[in-house]
């Protein structure tokens, strides 16, 4: 069993817990993104069996009724063998959307990863006429000309600060750089993309300025949030009729995901310690 502190960051090990959690979210008018724990394959095998997984997993979502989708990292699908592996695969998952009605999000991971990652979305995203989002990081000095890209297709793009430790030639390393970064992508998006806005975000200003922004250019947009961070304010934002998503991983794999939650930002640290004195 899951630790009761690791268990406000992940789901639980199998799907059907996974989907119990969203059922309990929608009630509180929050949707999930469901993300089968798992990364950096380096053989094709369990590459292929979490590929498998999330087809599956799109099928019961399907047969739910739950208001729910799902998120894959490339590398957990193949990237780490080889691009034609990653693609071979992603098609796979988004083919199963596409046949379920299922929004599939493809997450981003470090730099190396940007070009095959966009590349493989703008062709999915195209062929299927959207059903397909993809993320995008602030954090990288390449961003604005990617949403420049992004910007025409009939996906989604999630926008996040960026949790990866970049070299300086490609990122902005200081906090308040990254912010500006941030708020300046947000702004291209909402001027530029006709819909399809996830601002991935749990900083209150980004959130306020995501609001600002809709009601000056009249874009529609979305919130994104992790399991076990901020879930107060996820719930009063769909009570404010913004629709609020939830990040939710599950899996076997749940003890390095809430080690790596923990570790890379003080808050989460915070948060664990809380779990522990109540």
């Amino acid at each position: 069993m899951i630790p009761p502190i690791a268990s406000n960051f992940v789901a639980g090990k199998s799907a059907p817990q996974a989907l119990d959690h969203v059922a309990s979210l929608n009630d509180d008018g929050v949707y999930g993104i469901l993300n089968l724990l798992g990364e950096h394959y380096e053989e094709r095998p369990p590459a292929d069996e979490d590929a498998d997984a999330y087809v599956s997993l799109i099928e019961d979502i399907a047969g739910s009724g739950l208001d729910c989708c799902v998120s894959v990292k490339p590398s957990q699908i193949g990237l780490d063998v080889g691009d034609e592996v990653f693609v071979d695969n992603l098609e796979r998952i988004v083919a199963a959307g596409d046949e379920h009605g299922v929004f599939v999000w493809v997450d981003m991971e470090d730099y190396t990863t940007t070009d095959v990652t966009l590349d493989a979305y703008e062709r999915l995203v195209t062929q299927h006429d959207g059903g397909v989002g993809v993320c995008t990081q602030a954090n990288l000095k390449r961003t604005p000309e990617d949403l420049e890209r992004l910007a025409p297709l009939p996906g989604k793009v999630r926008l996040v600060k960026g949790a990866y430790s970049e070299p300086k030639s490609v990122s902005y390393k200081q906090k308040a750089r990254v912010n500006e970064a941030y708020e300046d992508c947000l702004e291209l998006m909402f001027e530029q993309f006709e819909g399809g806005i996830a601002v991935g975000s749990h900083d209150p200003a980004m959130i306020d300025y995501a609001r600002d922004l809709h009601d000056e250019y009249g874009t529609d947009y979305e919130v994104q949030m992790l399991m076990g961070v901020r879930e107060d304010a996820q719930r009063d934002l769909a009570a404010e009729g913004v629709p609020t998503w939830q990040y939710i991983p599950y899996g076997e794999k749940w003890f390095s995901y809430f080690y790596r939650r923990v570790r890379e930002r003080k808050e989460n640290a915070l948060f664990a310690v809380r779990a522990v004195l109540n």
